[in-house]
């Protein structure tokens, strides 16, 4: 047996899914389809000859009733032709009382015990005339029993035939099934068959913009392998989207960091020639190369931040917003000695705590101050807000430079976006898109849009829950 189910567990390895899908549909079809041809040959086996021993009832109990009082004898012998009345005899329980004259029907113990009152009326198969005879053997009174019988080749060519006929529509059943279960297996599995085949193209082309053809119809009334298949092209689209990210990333990655690699090597070029040079040009050509490798480590640091999916859950703490904008406004002046900073706390707004890393949300608050202070002409301040309210805590940075032209707004936080009014000033143009992907990760929204006035304002909020759980801190 287990060398069976060994060989079995074989063979459904070796098939497609599509084959063994089409084997087990048509196997049920089949089995339903030959169960119910066995059933209804038994059914009419069953009534064939339920009709004959009522008919044998009905003879038996005529003869009684013509016959009453009558001694051992053959009544009738006509049952040797079709439609012939049935042949009857009766039969003493001493086989010393029977008639001189041959009994008709074979005369068994069982009928003698029939006669004597010990053995219960039965029907019986015998053959006589050369024919088959259906007999019916009940008690005919005073130790005497009745013996009944009719031709039985009828009924048994009617079982045969039913049985001809119906092995033949169960073996049409059980092609049909086969048909079915093929026809089920490949329109059920076309959507898996196309996403095989999308998978495999995807995998050959390593080109993620194929997609799965849908069948018509509202998405409410699909199937689960069209499901299967909607959820399958929704992610590709992803796929697809992280790929032409990636790929950008690198594009553009490439295209700024050329420039400051060429002056480094120009630089370097040049201090490799130092006995050509001044005192005053070897001490240029050196700051401008720690300039640019400064330049170049806080790019590649940024890039490495930015192109980190998921990072390290650190061990978050209840951090103090106010005291951090403090400490970042206070370093923000040191580097812009020429920009006023202006922090102003709300009412309830010092003692807000949110959960966070405070050197992540320090960073957050820097590349806003640096982005302000670099659009703020000398003189003018850069104001910080901090309010609480129902929904929230709520930092605004507002600086009085030339804002953010509506065009622009929807682009501000991409990687490496940098507008037209933007491209002569220092940066890289991944401040702002370093500051979205930390405030999202502490559970906050950063916005972006024009002050009142004149100038840009940026809106970092955080909800009144802190983070949400499983969201991966900074």
């Amino acid at each position: 047996m287990s060398g069976v189910r060994r060989l079995g567990a074989r063979w459904r390895r070796r098939r497609p899914l599509r084959t063994r899908l089409a084997v087990a549909a048509s196997a049920a079809v089949a089995l339903v389809a030959v169960g119910v041809c066995t059933a209804a040959f038994f059914v009419i086996r069953y009534e064939l000859l339920h009709q004959l021993d009522l008919s044998l009832t009905q003879s038996a109990t005529r003869v009684i009733q013509e016959n009453r009082g009558e001694g051992p004898q053959t009544v009738a012998g006509e049952c040797r032709y079709l439609s012939a009345p049935a042949c009857a005899q009766i039969v003493p329980a001493d086989p010393a009382a029977d008639p001189d004259a041959a009994y008709l029907l074979p005369v068994s113990t069982p009928v003698r015990e029939v006669a004597a009152g010990t053995r219960a009326p039965y029907y019986s198969n015998v053959t006589r005339f050369g024919q088959p005879l259906r007999m019916l053997t009940t008690p005919f009174g005073d130790g005497r029993a009745l013996q009944v019988a009719l031709r039985a080749d009828p009924v048994e060519k009617g079982v045969r035939q039913a049985a001809v006929l119906l092995a033949a529509v169960g073996g049409a059943g059980v092609l049909l099934a086969g048909l079915l279960g093929y026809a089920v297996s490949r329109t059920g599995l076309a959507p898996v068959a196309r996403l095989t085949s999308t998978a495999e193209r995807i995998a050959a082309t390593r080109d993620p913009r194929h997609r799965i053809e849908l069948p018509p119809g509202p998405p409410g009334r699909q199937d689960e392998v069209t499901r299967l298949a909607a959820s399958f092209n929704t992610m590709l689209g992803e796929l697809e989207q992280s790929v032409s990210s990636q790929r950008r990333l690198v594009a553009d990655a490439s295209h700024e960091l050329r420039t400051p690699l060429t002056a480094l090597r120009t630089n370097a070029e040049l201090l490799a020639r130092g006995d050509r040079l001044t005192p005053a040009q070897r001490e240029r050509a050196s700051g401008a190369l720690g300039r640019g490798i400064r330049e170049v480590t806080g790019l590649v640091n940024d890039l490495i931040e930015l192109a980190r999916d998921e990072e390290p859950l650190p061990l978050l703490e209840e951090v103090r917003i106010a005291e951090v904008a403090e400490h970042t406004v206070a370093v923000a002046r040191t580097h812009w000695p020429r920009t006023p900073f202006l922090l102003e706390a709300g009412a309830g707004a010092a003692e807000a705590v949110r959960p966070g890393v405070p050197a992540r949300l320090a960073r957050l608050l820097t590349n806003l101050l640096d982005n302000a202070a670099k659009f703020s002409p000398p003189g003018t301040p850069v104001e910080v807000g901090l309010t609480t309210h129902d929904d929230g805590l709520e930092l605004t940075v507002r600086d009085h430079g030339p804002g953010i032209p509506a065009e622009d707004v929807p682009y501000v936080f991409d990687r490496f976006y940098r507008a037209e009014a933007a491209r002569a000033l220092p940066g890289s143009g991944l401040g702002l898109a370093m500051a979205r992907q930390i405030a999202r990760a502490h559970g906050a929204e950063l916005t972006a849009g024009a002050a009142p006035g004149g100038g840009a304002l940026f809106t970092l909020t955080f909800g009144a829950q802190g983070p949400p759980g499983g969201s991966h801190a900074p």
